[in-house]
């Protein structure tokens, strides 16, 4: 039997932040307090008649039991932003569920005969336990927490703990072992462990069926829905990479330690650090799972590291293998906000703005449905360019503030700290007309605002200009129309790719006309990186035969030095070179001045 590592279940002892987006099942907003008390937490009256010790150890369980359930259940009334309100409990909640499992480890034969301890029982603390990991890793973004989700989880499936569930006449039980399935899947999702997904689908469709032909039950279509959901996340990738047996090969596109170009020596940058990131899904009729839309699912793994290793490995039956705790933060915080309202939204901003610390920068990236404005003919003021649209459903009134106030206005007194946002809209140049008004280091990049018809028709698998800055060659495979790359041309075009990021890392430090925003915030690997990107981004759309309206191109406030960076000679020569490596040449202007 596995255990707890004491050293990592010290949450109070690590630099952690920030709020957690409720990624659950169904009916996740409307459990009560009182779900997953399906354990006994009162110790049976014929104790009586046991002997002293054994009563003991039964009673002791009970209170472990009882205090573990209140814990977690308190765990919902937390603040979800901030970096330091939830940490002792956090700590407490950890500590009682140490105890609880070694307890259960140490008297399982007296639990089993004097107490009636089953499986299912030590799953569901098991569970509790991959929750608690996994809500820790949304409070923290260190990927170590997902690991160990990740590996409590498995456990539960390797060793069948809910395996005796469906014998019994008990269909909140049940559903209990599908919320585990659905939780399971969410960190496997974000581990990209794709073809373990595959499995797990298979194995809760089996496993909803039974469920539905079993019960009279009402959620049967809920259930169905949430099979759908992670089918077309699955499948939300436009190209995939092969193996030369057609095999598909899962790639992350996590930060690599030496992917980021390097800095030149005695090239003077600033020294920003990312600290904080808002990432913001309202998009209508995007692929989503739980509350993860696959724009969000993006980003959020557009600002992590590469994990040393990506899960705990079994190295023997009954045995799990611990992993190395990070020595220091690998990765910025973030809130995941899925549908938030205006309030809401400016509350997480409120909060992580405050808490900021110094020489630090907070990201906001904004991937929504564009308002627009109606009813005024002449410009009276910034309000006039609409914004993006927060969620409506549940304050009405939000929607008043969002479509008459433009959302830099709502972002300008947060502008009195580095801050650098990413708005991916059908608007996105509403925020063009920023002012800076307190002269700390403010970039925007923004999206194109018109697609080709044929790009369009891909929209609800995920925006593309998301897409480059997450995965460019995954972006640039998908606009000129491949649906796949053979691995050793992948790893090819990946190496290429390398090189072209070096160039414009250095024709962005190298220009003498760029806004010193830029390079103040180029100091940090990730922001780097997405500048790269986008460079990148809006280079290949410019040559693209499709890409024919202005309105197609990314734009950024401040704007780059065209000349220097998205229409350097030497960019266009690197993207004809990729073009032809994966035979897609016809497809860009080859002499690209008769494209302007």
């Amino acid at each position: 039997i596995f255990s707890l590592r004491r050293q990592q279940l010290r949450p109070c002892s690590l630099r952690g932040g920030g709020g957690c987006s409720r990624l659950d099942t169904p009916r996740a907003r409307r459990r009560s307090h009182t779900e997953g008390d399906a354990i006994r937490a009162a110790p049976p009256a014929e104790l009586d008649d046991i002997p002293l010790g054994e009563r003991k150890t039964v009673t002791d369980f009970c209170y472990l039991l009882d205090k573990s359930k209140q814990l977690f259940n308190g765990l919902r009334d937390l603040p979800q932003y901030g970096h330091k309100q939830w940490q002792s409990y956090f700590g407490r909640t950890f500590d009682v569920y140490t105890k609880l499992w070694k307890f259960q480890q140490q008297h399982r034969q007296v639990l089993d005969t004097r107490y009636g301890l089953k499986r299912w029982q030590i799953g569901e603390v098991a569970s509790k336990i991959g929750q608690l990991y996994y809500h820790y890793y949304l409070r923290t973004s260190e990927t170590s927490y997902l690991n160990e989700a990740f590996s409590f989880y498995s456990a539960i499936r390797q060793r069948s703990y809910y395996f005796q569930v469906n014998k019994e006449d008990r269909p909140e039980l049940v559903v209990k072992k599908l919320r585990y399935y659905a939780r399971y899947i969410v960190v496997c999702l974000l581990l990209n462990k794709m073809d373990l997904v595959k499995v797990l689908v298979k194995e809760l469709s089996e496993e909803i069926e039974d469920y539905t032909q079993r019960f009279n039950t009402e959620d049967q279509l809920e259930w169905n829905l949430v099979l759908q959901e992670v089918a077309a996340f699955v499948e939300a990738d436009p190209v995939v990479v092969l193996n030369d047996n057609n095999s598909v090969v899962v790639t992350s596109n996590r930060l690599l330690e030496g992917s980021v170009p390097p800095l030149e020596q005695g090239m003077v940058v600033g020294q920003l650090v990312l600290a904080d990131a808002l990432i913001i899904g309202n998009c209508n009729n995007q692929v989503k799972f739980s509350e993860l839309t696959i724009d969000m699912f993006r980003m959020l793994q557009a600002l992590e590291r590469e994990p040393v290793n990506l899960a705990t490995q079994t190295s023997k039956q009954g045995t799990l293998e611990p992993i190395e705790k990070p020595a220091k933060r690998e990765n910025p915080h973030k809130y995941l906000l899925y549908k938030p309202t205006f309030s809401q939204l400016f509350t997480f901003l409120s909060a992580s703005f405050k808490e900021l610390p110094a020489n630090s920068v907070l990201l906001v990236y904004l991937s929504a449905t564009g308002v627009f404005p109606t009813g005024h003919t002449d410009y009276e003021g910034p309000y006039d360019f609409g914004g993006v649209l927060t969620n409506t459903n549940r304050d009405l009134f939000c929607f008043f503030l969002i479509r008459f106030l433009p959302d830099m206005f709502y972002l300008f007194p947060f502008t009195r700290k580095p801050l650098f946002v990413i708005v991916d809209s059908t608007n996105s140049t509403a925020f063009k007309n920023f002012t800076n008004l307190f002269g700390q280091p403010l970039v925007c990049l923004l999206s194109p605002t018109v697609y080709p018809k044929s790009v369009q028709d891909q929209s609800q698998r995920g925006s593309l200009f998301t897409l480059f800055l997450y995965s460019p060659l995954l972006a640039f495979s998908s606009v000129c129309g491949l649906n796949s790359l053979r691995r050793g041309l992948w790893e090819q075009a990946q190496e290429f790719l390398s090189k072209v990021y070096h160039d414009i890392g250095q024709m962005i430090t190298r220009s003498r006309t760029i806004d010193q925003a830029f390079l103040q915030f180029f100091g940090d690997e990730f922001l780097r990186l997405l500048l790269i990107r986008f460079v990148f981004c809006s280079a290949a759309l410019r040559l693209h035969k499709l890409f024919r309206e202005s309105r197609s191109f990314p734009e950024s406030y401040p704007e780059l030095p065209k000349q220097d960076t998205v229409e350097s000679s030497v960019l266009q020569k690197h993207i004809l070179e990729l073009a032809a490596m994966l035979d897609v040449q016809s497809l860009f202007w080859d002499d690209s001045l008769e494209a302007y």
